[in-house]
């Protein structure tokens, strides 16, 4: 089995030695190992000596033909996706191909860039394939921490930083798109701090308007306002000894930051309506799907604020980055909703897995969970279908950056491309401008500019 970061292998057969050179030469060029043999038989024999991810055959070829040969290789090696090329690029011709199992069809004369794109599709098939079956086949049993679950190599490096974070009492900023979990990673350091035992306390900073929120996290004296019936504490003495988690910082007005700064650095608060202070012992993580550094240079978030509660930085990877965890995580979804259903389910039906693993989920774990949780509920299977997905993830193609094709009427300039690749960048990062300039290897101001234009 060929790993994921090894360099992919194609199987050539073509009975003319000079086109099997042509190509072989061609994808050398391009990374792409490859062997040829001029006969099916050779073919059947170079597949049970060596492992191949594509097989490449000609059609019309003396003795056993390709359409023969598709047929033959998808009984012993299904695995593997087989496409077929001929100079007869007839519509029959496809449908038969098809028929003895192809993965996809190519006419020649041979379009090199269109051949390097179709291997590629079925390179990234044949691994992806490949991943789900070995990831169907494992134990149900997942990596976490705390209530935070995965084991790709974004989260095993997450779990690091949070067993290191964890131990200190230092404020901790947590990004990432919407979705990704931020306050499971904050109660997960809550729970493995030394706070434990006491309060953890959460507050969405969006969903209360500036004064309210000022009530809330710093409490209010009878009659201070019109409907302040009574006294309240505030979340700040609420959480006292233990953790408080400020969601959504990145919505909180700025005229309230300033009141939220002054707390944090005295570590006292003054109830509104109330001439009095009260100190509290409080460790203070904050999260957001918003990119601070861009809201500093555009003063809408205070520059000395952000620096308070950034102490420490933990960025959440987007489901997307973290590979098979999808599998992983819809899995774990998968029995825990058929338990609460009481659905006896077996698991997803063939194909399920390519579709989940190449879904893009802008709305990560949150919808990858909803997803399942609906399948679980909608199927009449003992195991979740295609048909129980959302039309969307059923018929989802991932997105490139196009540039024309040869046509010079199709071609398009390099400040074009570079608009199309920049905002390409930008969509893939959730919208985070500091990423997204890190990757294109820009500085924040530049990339804002570009995107302004």
């Amino acid at each position: 089995m060929n790993e994921e970061n090894a360099p992919p292998r194609v199987l050539i057969v073509d009975d003319e030695k000079s086109m099997c050179e042509l190509i072989e030469t061609d994808l050398r060029l391009r990374d792409i190992h490859s062997h040829w043999c001029q006969s099916a038989s050779d073919a059947i024999k170079a597949m049970q000596e060596q492992d191949f991810d594509v097989v490449l055959t000609d059609v019309r070829m003396p003795g056993t033909t390709g359409l023969q040969l598709c047929q033959q290789l998808t009984q012993l090696r299904p695995d593997i996706p087989v496409i077929v090329m001929t100079a007869f690029g007839t519509l029959e011709t496809a449908v038969s191909a098809i028929r003895s199992g192809a993965y996809d069809f190519i006419t020649k004369p041979i379009e090199m860039d269109l051949l390097a794109i179709t291997l590629n599709r079925a390179i990234a098939h044949r691994r992806l394939t490949e991943q789900v079956r070995l990831l169907e086949a494992a134990s149900g049993d997942i990596k976490s921490f705390g209530e935070v679950l995965g084991q790709s190599d974004p989260m095993l490096k997450l779990y690091d930083q949070l067993q290191q974070v964890a131990q200190s009492d230092a404020a901790v900023l947590i990004t990432g798109e919407s979705g990704t979990g931020k306050e499971l990673v904050a109660r997960s350091i809550h729970a493995n701090s030394r706070r434990a035992k006491e309060p953890f306390v959460a507050v969405n900073c969006a969903a209360l308007s500036e004064h309210l929120l000022e009530s809330e996290l710093f409490g209010h004296v009878k009659g201070a306002f019109t409907d302040a019936r009574g006294e309240r504490r505030g979340l700040f003495l609420e959480a006292n000894g233990g953790t408080l988690l400020l969601d959504e910082m990145g919505e909180m007005p700025v005229s309230m930051q300033v009141k939220l700064l002054r707390a944090l650095e005295e570590r006292k608060v003054r109830p509104v309506g109330s001439d009095k202070e009260s100190e509290f012992d409080v460790r203070v993580l904050t999260a957001t799907n918003r990119d601070l550094e861009s809201a500093v240079a555009e003063n809408r978030f205070r520059e000395d604020l952000y620096y308070r509660i950034n102490v420490i930085g933990l960025e959440l990877p987007p489901l997307r980055s973290r590979g098979t965890d999808i599998l992983r995580l819809a899995k774990h979804f998968l029995h825990r909703f058929a338990n609460s259903e009481g659905k006896p389910l077996e698991g997803f039906a063939d194909g399920v897995g390519e579709k989940l693993m190449s879904y893009s989920w802008p709305g990560n774990v949150r919808e990858l969970r909803n997803v399942i949780e609906r399948a679980v509920a909608l199927t009449r299977h003992n195991k979740i279908t295609a048909e129980d997905l959302p039309e969307k993830i059923r018929n989802f193609k991932g997105g490139t950056v196009f540039i024309g094709g040869l046509d010079p009427t199709e071609l398009v300039s390099m400040e074009e491309i570079e608009k199309r690749y920049i905002a390409h960048v930008v969509e893939a990062v959730g919208g985070n401008q500091t990423q997204a300039a890190r990757i294109l290897g820009l500085d924040r101001k530049t990339i804002y500019r570009k995107l302004k234009d």
